[in-house]
């Protein structure tokens, strides 16, 4: 079949959209949910307004659902993103109050100081909590799932103890100004945090042969060890990445708050997932890709703010939903897999027969 016909035949319809069924799928329900929003709430939800709102709040699980990615391709998971992205954020203001402590006034120079020190134990706590997780699934060959669960607890107990379970405030103004500042007076500046963490992400996969290894490795562990594969190297360092990836949405959290706490973005956990398996990622590891789960974050992030237009729609409806969608994706997914297996053994099948 040559190329002209090829294109007739899948209509106008873009090549990556016919080449993968999850970016199609998502790319109509995205238009499916604007056109419904633009007929009901064209007024507020088109408003300029709304969308940088938007823009302020999905970078929040939007890089916690970037760490559980990678963590996915390996046929892993990391439940614990929320606590290890609150644990940082706490020691962030902790940080940030003890470097300015005493000063009547914050001057840019110690202001900036007082950043970088936030920023680095940011950074540095996530990335060793990504560690824990990481030995505990690579050397102690604890399961993912019951891992991170047990962290996820693990690292909210410590929140807890650092806070006393009280909100940490006091955070410096100037540092919540610069994450509410907006690039060219229209671009809030937690969205180029998350679009550079993108990035990030995209070279990760694209460009190095650690992206290339994790998908080999969530395909077949086996087949990846035979082959010279440092697999508990590789999966520790996976973890760790989705460390700091948490850290970052940490950061962004405490900014957007200007306090930090030890159970804030409680529903980001079932979120996170629901977001990595709605844009493709297979749970069992091996595939998926970073353009669908970008879009699942875009799709959620519009049907919240449009239920957040709805009154009468309570947001303790939310986790039902979360939970009624995740499970809907994945039956779909799995029966869309055993019809595919069921076709491939029908034509192995018809092709034995033909062949005698």
């Amino acid at each position: 079949m040559n190329t002209k016909t090829r294109s007739t035949k899948t209509g106008a319809l873009p090549a990556f959209l016919t080449r993968d069924p999850y970016i199609t799928r998502l790319v109509l329900v995205l238009v499916l949910l604007l056109a419904f929003f633009a007929i009901v709430k064209s007024g507020p939800f088109f408003a300029v307004r709304t969308w940088q709102s938007m823009a302020v709040q999905f970078p929040e699980f939007g890089l916690m659902s970037l760490g559980v990615m990678f963590t996915m391709f390996t046929a892993g998971i990391d439940l614990s993103a929320v606590a290890i992205a609150n644990v940082t954020s706490i020691c962030a203001a902790l940080a940030l109050r003890a470097v300015l402590e005493g000063q009547p006034a914050a001057t840019a120079p110690s202001m900036a100081t007082a950043t970088a020190v936030a920023l680095g134990i940011a950074l540095a706590v996530g990335a060793l909590c990504g560690l824990v997780n990481g030995v505990l699934i690579a050397v102690a060959k604890i399961p993912p799932i019951l891992a991170t669960l047990g962290t996820l607890e693990l690292f909210g107990g410590i929140a807890i103890v650092l806070t006393d379970g009280k909100p940490v405030s006091g955070v410096p103004e100037a540092f919540g100004a610069v994450f509410a500042s907006r690039v060219g007076g229209v671009v809030p500046m937690p969205l180029v945090v998350f679009l550079v963490c993108a990035l990030v992400a995209a070279a990760i996969l694209g460009l190095t042969g650690f992206g290339t290894r994790i998908l080999l490795l969530g395909t077949n562990e086996k087949a990846a060890r035979f082959s010279g594969m440092r697999v508990a190297s590789l999966l520790i360092r996976t973890y760790i990445l989705s460390g700091v990836m948490a850290a970052m949405a940490g950061l962004v959290m405490l900014a957007n708050y200007n306090s930090a706490k030890s159970d804030y973005g409680a529903s980001y956990t079932l979120l996170t997932v629901l977001i990595v398996v709605l844009g493709g990622v297979n749970p069992n590891g091996g595939s998926g890709r970073l353009s669908g789960v970008l879009f699942a974050i875009v799709m959620l992030q519009v049907l919240s703010s449009g239920l957040n237009m709805f009154p009468n729609i309570s947001n303790f409806y939310r986790p039902l939903i979360w939970g009624a969608v995740l499970l809907f994706v994945i039956c779909m997914n799995e029966g869309a897999f055993s019809v595919r297996r069921l076709i491939d053994a029908s034509r192995r099948l018809l092709k034995k027969g033909t062949q005698q």
